[in-house]
This record gives C-alpha cells, sequence and structure tokens, in this order.
C-alpha cells in the first residue's frame, strides 16, 4: 500500500505490506524505496514492512533539515503514523545507516533491532570529505544524473561488472529523476556528521553487519572493526559484491536478513 505524510508542508512517500514484526528498510544515496525490490519481494508474505523514500529521493520532497538528524525525525514520524507502540527492526543502507544511527541515539526506545547494510559509525575521514567536495563540485557543474551515472559503477564489484552488467545499468537507469540541490545536501549532512561508535557500543539491541568484499564506499576493514562493539552482533560477508549487495546477491541478503530478523 502507498501512502504518505505531510510534515511542515512536504509530502514524505511510503509503502506498507504484510504483517507480523515491523521492519523497516531505509535505503542510501542516490537511490530510492525501489532498491529494496527484492528483499520487499522475498519479505512481504513474512514481515510487516515499511520502505519510505528520504526527503529528496523518489517521491519524496525535500525537509528544511536535510541533515542526518533531520532525516531521523522523518522515520520516528513514520513509525509513529504506524503505530510505533510495535517496536522495530531498522535494516539500513549506506547513507541510510547513517541516519538511523542517528535514530538510534536519540530514540532506542523504538527499535527491537537494527541492521547497518554496508554502512558505517564512523565519521568520513578528511580525504572522504575532499572526495564529497569535489563530488559537490561535479554536481553543481553537470547535474545529478551525470554525477549519478559516472560514480555508480564503481559502487559494484569486477564479479557484478563482469557477470551481472544489466543489474547495473537498470540501477542506474532508474536514478534520473534526482535534484542536484537533493545530491548536494546530502553529501553535506554526510560530510558534518559525527562519529557515532557510541551508539553501536551503547546498543542493547541485536545489531547486524552486512558489508561486502569489494565495498570501496564503506571498506570492510571498517566494518570489521565496528562488529566487536554492540553486545550482540550478527555478522556476514557477501564475497561477491561490492557496495550494492541487495542486488549483487539478493537471495544471500534475503537470507540474511530473514535469519537476524527470526533472531529477535
Amino acid at each position: 500500500m502507498d501512502k504518505e505524510i505531510i510534515i511542515a508542508g512536504n509530502k514524505i512517500f511510503y509503502r506498507v505490506s504484510g504483517a507480523g514484526k515491523k521492519v523497516m528498510l531505509v535505503h542510501g544515496f542516490g537511490e530510492t524505496a525501489d532498491v529494496w525490490n527484492n528483499q520487499a519481494a522475498y519479505l512481504k508474505d513474512k514481515v510487516q514492512l515499511i520502505i519510505p523514500d528520504l526527503p529528496g529521493s523518489g517521491r519524496s520532497d525535500m525537509i528544511d533539515d536535510m541533515s542526518m538528524e533531520g532525516m531521523a525525525e522523518i522515520i520516528k514520524a513514520i513509525l509513529d503514523e504506524e503505530d510505533a507502540a510495535d517496536k522495530v527492526i531498522l535494516i539500513s543502507h549506506s547513507m541510510g545507516g547513517y541516519i538511523s544511527l542517528a535514530f538510534a541515539e536519540k530514540y532506542p526506545q523504538y527499535l527491537a533491532g537494527f541492521g547497518l547494510f554496508h554502512s558505517t559509525a564512523y565519521p568520513d575521514t578528511e580525504e572522504k570529505r575532499a572526495t564529497r567536495r569535489k563530488g559537490i563540485e561535479f554536481i553543481d557543474q553537470h547535474g545529478a544524473f551525470e554525477f549519478l551515472k559516472n560514480t555508480s559503477p564503481n559502487l559494484f564489484s569486477p564479479v557484478s561488472k563482469l557477470e551481472n552488467q544489466s543489474v547495473i545499468s537498470n540501477f542506474i537507469q532508474s536514478l534520473n529523476n534526482f535534484s542536484s540541490e537533493s545530491l548536494v545536501s546530502y553529501y553535506q549532512a554526510m560530510i558534518n556528521r559525527p562519529d557515532r561508535t557510541n551508539v553501536l557500543t551503547n546498543s542493547k539491541v541485536p545489531i547486524l553487519f552486512i558489508m561486502g568484499e569489494y565495498d570501496n564506499a564503506v571498506p570492510l576493514s571498517d566494518m570489521l572493526k565496528l562488529c566487536s562493539l554492540p553486545e550482540k552482533s550478527y555478522i556476514h560477508i557477501l564475497r561477491r559484491s561490492g557496495h550494492m549487495g541487495m542486488l549483487e546477491e539478493a537471495d544471500l541478503s534475503n537470507n540474511m536478513l530473514e535469519k537476524f530478523i527470526k533472531g529477535i
């Protein structure tokens, strides 16, 4: 079921399907809710799924506060709309993980568990910040789609580039509806986000880590360092994936998510 809420005059779109444990899937930078289509099809008869378009993505408007904390408030608003009395399992990809960590820091009482899918609690390094600033310059000069078209292939593993070229092509073609303003806002929010490793250390709920062997955006080595911080961690490595495991190894990703959800 397609739904929307209006927050300070801005429309936020999300989908709800299924019944049972409440699970929210949060997409990352340069993506929409559609990036989770494989997982939605697999999980829809097993749990209740809530899958939003983040502000500035897909059918959702930008909001005044496009920081990680501001977008975490949108997650809260959706969960309140869908009865937050039932705790949620929050599974988030890349930038979505940064938003979910901001949410977990402020609203831990909402969570039954959460997962970082190719994501990290570390802040950007100075090198990463410099790369993002160059990206902002490119977006300003050439536009959102040209930027995504040029950078998105780097998110996939060498294996995927050889064997799943159609998956990569289809993903890139889905990215033609972003505004430059939204992408720049995301990059600025990522540059400014703080270290949130303390959220993992202090968490009392199970935390899932799914990482890719060939992930250049969130390196495997960085994610592995985080796995020892929570009280209870579920750890999975996708050996044929880069940064887009939900597309590159969809079936295996689905099984990992189902196992985590069942364990809570």
